[in-house]
């Protein structure tokens, strides 16, 4: 069993007081690695080593940065299967998701936040008239503290530390406990790559060592991915110094099917696209409410049905499974208590339903935490189902006649971070641009990210990007 050490200052160390975590195979229940339980006092040390760096980090000519973080991309090129394992085995995301879409994903992410140096050094010249000069210039926060979520952690802590620091910024990560492993190796692999200091890696608790990293005064600014529970304590416990925030959180996505619809694209579209296997439906802008025009209702509902039927849960690293299993248990009983809500509260079950051993089939995957695609239908988006972010592959649809009907049950959400429409009309598609609230809409597509990532309402504020990592400093010259 390999156990895996923070990295700061350019060094794999343990946790300052030796205790370690345990890390879970979800499709098994069985605990394959050790991670370190880190606390105050790794975060006083991370702190400390990110702002030795800084100076010399952000004093670097952009050229040079651009040849550290294309540096990076390198180490993605020669242990992307390692890494895509490692991530496989830590969270339950098949092998296919992890090999064949973040991993080069990541590379490319690299290699444009390599390119964007330049950007982050970019100001601007203003005219205030003869005998005065005026200009801005883009600096670096400082510090940043990315804290990354367990749904996928290799993406996110590309977005918080590519950007970051190609903005001249040093950087500290700190994933979930859930899901550590993939970040503690690809730290230990850019260990060399890095000069010391300008990336740090602290695994733990968030109460423990995250909830120090939030407060100290030496982080500058801070990029969440995570929940809205967790963002509120983030805000509180950041207020004292007034710490600049992105906050990437949950959502309820809408994904509407209007009956002039690609139906078969569209069927596609909103199952196994938008929220069925894409990690087990644990993805914070995954289409858990399908919106279905009336007319193409039922023949949507027969489509969706005979998608469900091909999906097949089992080994994550059989590039035939299609569904992995819930990360962790308490994720598996919050999803399988919707399970039940779903059914007190009335709604049809219309595919789905079973957790656990019955869901999975494999003897050897017993222990694991399974939860089969399940979708419910209701006409009240009251519910709770309709209402609550389950985080899982659990989803609701619903009905609509018209278009302003559709509206206004996708709005009718405190989230906002993402929906799809599904049309062949361009007029509908354009309309459904403005009138959604969201920070992203998809027409006839849905899961394809591009920056910005950014939400309205409950799912947050803010997003990773090479310019939001600077603040511009406005300089005037009289003479």
């Amino acid at each position: 069993m390999h156990e895996y050490r923070n990295l700061i200052g350019g060094e794999l160390r343990a946790a300052e007081g030796g205790g370690t975590l345990d890390s879970v195979d979800p499709a098994t229940g069985e605990v394959w690695a050790r991670i370190p339980r880190s606390g105050a006092a790794d975060a006083d040390a991370a702190v400390a080593a990110a702002r030795a760096a800084f100076p010399a980090w952000s004093a670097m000519p952009s050229p040079g940065r651009a040849h550290y973080l294309q540096k990076v991309v390198g180490v993605f090129a020669a242990n992307a299967r390692e890494l895509a394992e490692l991530e496989t085995r830590d969270n339950g995301r098949t092998i296919n998701e992890t090999a064949k879409r973040d991993l080069p994903g990541m590379a490319y992410l690299w290699t444009n936040a390599a390119a964007e140096c330049a950007a982050a050094v970019e100001g601007r010249s203003v005219d205030f008239g003869p005998g005065h000069l005026g200009l801005t210039r883009r600096e670096p926060y400082g510090v940043t503290l990315g804290i990354i979520p367990w749904n996928s952690p290799i993406s996110t802590f590309s977005a918080k530390a590519a950007f970051a620091l190609a903005a001249g910024n040093t950087v500290i990560i700190k994933p979930a406990e859930q899901a550590t492993v993939s970040s503690l190796r690809l730290a230990e692999l850019l260990k060399d790559v890095l000069p010391a200091g300008v990336l740090n890696v602290v695994s733990g608790l968030g109460e423990e060592v995250g909830d120090p990293l939030v407060r100290h005064r030496g982080v500058n600014k801070i990029s969440l991915t995570g929940s809205v529970e967790t963002a509120k304590i983030i805000t509180r416990a950041s207020a004292d110094a007034l710490k600049p925030l992105a906050l990437e959180l949950g959502g309820k996505s809408p994904n509407i099917v209007f009956a002039d619809a690609d139906l078969d694209k569209a069927a596609v579209g909103v199952t196994t696209q938008a929220i069925f296997t894409a990690n087990a439906g644990q993805i914070c802008y995954g289409g858990s409410r399908i919106l279905v025009q009336r007319p193409v209702y039922d023949e949507m509902l027969h489509r969706m049905k005979e998608i469900a039927g091909t999906i097949r849960l089992g080994d994550p690293m059989s590039a035939e499974t299609t569904m992995g299993p819930i990360v962790s248990r308490e994720q598996f009983e919050r999803v399988t208590s919707y399970l039940e809500i779903g059914r007190k509260e009335g709604a049809e079950l219309v595919f789905g339903g079973r957790s656990g051993p019955e869901a999975v089939g494999e003897e050897r995957f017993a222990g694991g935490y399974w939860v089969e695609p399940t979708l419910f239908a209701t006409e009240d988006n009251r519910l709770r189902i309709c209402q609550e972010e389950i985080f899982g592959p659990v989803a609701v649809v619903l009905p609509f006649d018209t278009e302003d009907e559709a509206v206004a049950l996708a709005n009718d959400s405190s989230y906002g971070l993402a929906a799809g429409v599904w049309t062949t009309d361009l007029g509908t598609a354009q309309r459904m641009f403005r009138r959604l609230e969201t920070g992203t809409v998809w027409v006839n597509t849905f899961r394809k990210v591009v920056f910005p990532l950014e939400g309205v309402k409950d799912s947050g504020y803010g997003h990773d990007s090479v310019l939001a990592y600077t603040r511009e400093k406005a300089c005037l010259i009289e003479f």
